[in-house]
């Protein structure tokens, strides 16, 4: 298995990405890899629909680490844990997402990252605005 880690400098306030980063409710406005419509909830889980169909996402509780570890069960069953960092960074924050290649071909990896650095794109628009 393949990892690949995907990171974007955004021009704010490490706290104020991780916010927008840890809210469910903002996963459709930056992480359209994951989130392709409105997030619902199921106890501690988030049921979302994605490009991979109906998943559900847990996230690690909210700390001030920066820390947003989440696992997205996958319709197939299998379980993927996504490490994602909001760090403190000179010119603001920066965001590292680690892309991991599970049920993946190559060239669905190449396209998850791809897509994760558009999610970053967008996650930096979300909150420089």
């Amino acid at each position: 298995m393949r990892s690949r880690h995907i990171s974007r400098v955004i021009a704010a306030d490490r706290d104020r990405v991780y916010d927008a980063v840890a809210e469910p409710d903002n996963l459709p406005l930056w992480a359209q890899g994951l989130a392709t419509a409105e997030v619902s909830r199921d106890g501690d889980d988030l049921v979302v629909e994605s490009p991979m169909g109906e998943v559900r996402v847990r996230f690690v509780p909210r700390n001030h680490l920066g820390v947003a570890d989440h696992d997205v069960l996958l319709p197939s069953g299998t379980i993927v844990t996504n490490p994602l960092r909001v760090l403190a960074h000179p010119h603001g924050s920066e965001v590292v997402f680690t892309v991991r290649q599970v049920e993946l071909t190559d060239e669905e990896f190449e396209r998850d990252c791809r897509t994760v650095a558009e999610d970053l794109d967008r996650l930096a628009g979300l909150v420089e605005g």
